[in-house]
């Protein structure tokens, strides 16, 4: 394999097998320590700087820059939430009532209510893309579909790089060139990829890239990174904090208020963003996963899983095509009249943690997980399948 397995670097237990990391991650012993430490550092506020609030910052957007391949740091906002994230996004695009914003079918919450809501502010329409009612080369299908909805009266795509809840992986290099071609804009959600999946930002330059922190990337629940391109770059945030203003190092100085923001995506960055013991945590988990390669990632999960995906078919399991998904994160469509419950109930008993999706597993795996995971999940649908 590309990469060791890493378990060590980890805190899971031996026995436990743990495949849903695409719903929250676990910690790795560094990004513990710095969350201690900075636990600790509270003790002793009267030794906290000014650059206390802004370098450590200034630090976690560069590595999270250099890992989606991003020109500068500048572009990038530190908030809360993929639902923050989009909010800026929405809060600076204005339609017509003939537009379309286009989304594909169950795409996460944070990235369809607040796509309905701006269309039914302007009184425009919202195209959702469904998948092709076929399992024959869905993933193709499902992308050539997406392609041909994008037309003039498309003012903006709004989806994953992968979808979230089954692994498709959308070819959005296609997608951006019919994007410009009808002045459509591109908002991606990367939730379910970055960290894990290769991007570049270079490559793909989509207008926006909104991205939860507490999946693959490893960071604590409550943090987010986004990337907003140059068409945000005169936009209104919405919300006014004095950490994005010009200047707003000289705390002496704050009160001679400050109209204009930093540059680029400086003023959607969220109040406090300076959060002392998140950002120790986010740097750690960056400078881990940089290390680490979102390319290597993915071919250690490749390798990993390929022995499983195909006794798994064997079993009359549905899973897409190598090369149409992700294979750190993919779903798992059982067998029609599959015992759902008692396939929950043999996966607790062993102590496997994994997701469902009505008649899917949604199986997401790292570097921490082993041959041994896998043969213990296939063992455990084989005995409820035979």
């Amino acid at each position: 394999m590309s990469l060791k397995n890493q378990k060590h670097l980890f805190k899971i237990p031996e026995d436990v097998t743990y495949l849903n990391i695409a719903s929250l991650s676990p910690s790795f012993h560094s990004m513990e320590e710095a969350g201690i430490q900075a636990v600790l550092k509270k003790n002793t506020p009267h030794l906290t700087s000014v650059s206390d609030f802004f370098e450590p910052v200034i630090e976690m957007r560069k590595l999270f820059a250099e890992l989606i391949d991003a020109e500068t740091h500048e572009r990038i906002a530190t908030i809360p939430s993929v639902s923050y994230g989009m909010a800026n996004v929405a809060n600076n695009i204005a339609l017509k009532n003939t537009d379309e914003v286009l989304i594909v079918d169950e795409q996460f919450p944070s990235n369809y209510y607040i796509w309905k809501k701006l269309v039914d502010q302007y009184g425009a329409k919202l195209k959702v893309i469904e998948a092709p009612d076929t399992k024959d080369n869905r993933g193709q299908l499902w992308n050539q579909k997406i392609l041909d909805a994008i037309h003039e009266n498309t003012a903006l795509v709004a989806m994953g790089n992968v979808h979230w809840s089954n692994g498709t992986l959308f070819d959005l290099k296609a997608i951006r060139q019919k994007t410009n071609e009808c002045n459509s804009l591109l908002v991606i959600d990367g939730s379910q990829s970055i960290g894990a999946y290769p991007f570049s930002i270079k490559e793909i330059q989509p207008d926006a890239l909104i991205c939860a922190g507490y999946k693959w990337l490893f960071g604590p629940y409550g943090s987010a990174f986004g990337y907003y391109g140059p068409y945000f770059d005169g936009g209104n945030p919405i919300e006014e904090n004095w950490f994005n203003r010009l200047d707003s190092e000289d705390f002496a100085g704050l009160t001679e208020y400050q109209s204009e923001y930093k540059p680029m995506a400086n003023r959607y960055s969220t109040g406090e963003s300076g959060s002392f013991i998140y950002v120790q945590m986010r740097i750690a988990a960056l400078k881990q996963l940089l290390e680490w390669n979102p390319g290597k990632i993915q071919s250690y999960c490749k390798e990993l899983t390929q022995p499983a995906v195909e006794k798994l078919k064997a079993l009359g399991c549905y899973i897409e095509n190598d090369d149409d998904r992700t294979h750190h994160m993919f779903g798992v469509e059982l067998p029609e009249g599959t015992d759902i419950e008692l396939l929950k109930q043999k996966f607790s008993e062993e102590q496997i943690y994994i997701s469902f999706r009505g008649n899917y597993l949604r199986l997401s795996c790292h570097l921490y997980n082993t041959e041994q995971d896998f043969e213990k999940l296939t063992r455990c649908i084989e005995s409820i399948l035979s």
